[in-house]
């Protein structure tokens, strides 16, 4: 048995692991996540063969994020989550740790010091694009300034990459400079996120323009259960919740501001 840090590549593999279990990763996913934290990532090795993951990204000296937690089918219920989880969780020190984790597992994530803060709801539709502009390199401080204002903590080192734009990713901005907006395609459809607006209407521009940047149909977007407002104009445009994770942090949960509509992933937050 081996715990290590994974590398870019193997980070490629477990999103593939994911892909399989239905967790829909975006195509590009690789390197901002692993860009974010290179240390953060970790495996477990049977014989040389990778057969488990989890990641705890450090964004900034008081936040963590804790996903990607996955073993393969044909290994579990052998006690190897657990062992990995302890042994990830120690990377974070002692900054506060978030998670979305499934409703289920929240019993077992209470054991380890996790409380419930409330819920992600995945909300899931078709939207008619709107062409806004995508934002710009010179303009990358002003949106990690704006993100961090919203989650209440800084993740510079993932959103650097994050805003980079690729060929399956891009990101929209309001004229005023107000919000912004990522898209990414995916496996199926687009995840947007994070979301930071003012409010529901400059949200739903936001979404509007980042489907339009990327030329999907179907949109994916992760709502904060404390963000009733989106939820319902989504619904209203036909949207529907099709799961939702438990949102839990062990210590200070940070201080979120309403200008957080959507969050950016449910593995890094």
């Amino acid at each position: 048995m081996t715990i290590r840090c994974m590398t870019l590549k193997e980070l490629g593999t477990v999103l593939d692991w994911a892909a399989a279990e239905g967790w829909n990763p975006g195509l590009d996913d690789a390197k901002p996540f692993h860009a974010a934290d290179p240390g953060g990532f970790f495996l477990w090795e049977e014989g040389g063969v990778p057969v488990a993951a989890i990641s705890v990204v450090n964004h900034d000296p008081s936040m963590a994020f804790l996903g990607l937690y996955i073993c393969r089918p044909d290994y579990r219920s052998q006690g190897i989550g657990l062992k990995l989880w302890t042994e990830a969780l120690r990377h974070a020190g002692d900054r506060t740790v978030g998670l979305d984790g499934v409703a289920a597992q929240q019993g077992n994530y209470a054991r380890s010091g996790f409380k419930l803060a409330g819920a992600t709801l995945r909300m899931e539709g078709r939207l008619t694009g709107a062409a806004l502009p995508e934002a710009r390199p010179e303009q990358t401080p002003q949106l990690l300034a704006l993100d961090a204002a919203a989650n209440g903590y800084a993740r510079p080192a993932f959103l650097a990459e994050w805003l980079t734009p690729t060929a399956t990713r891009r990101t929209v901005m309001l004229e005023d400079g107000t919000g912004f907006a990522t898209a990414r395609l995916c496996r199926r459809g687009c995840k947007i996120g994070p979301v930071v607006a003012n409010d529901t209407t400059a949200a739903l521009r936001l979404i509007r323009g980042a489907v339009a940047a990327v030329g999907a149909g179907e949109a994916i977007v992760d709502v904060p259960n404390a963000n009733p407002a989106l939820i319902g104009a989504l619904q209203a445009e036909g949207f529907v919740e099709t799961f939702r994770t438990a949102r839990m942090y062990r210590g200070p949960a940070p201080q979120a501001r309403p200008t957080l509509q959507a969050t950016g992933t449910l593995e890094l937050g």
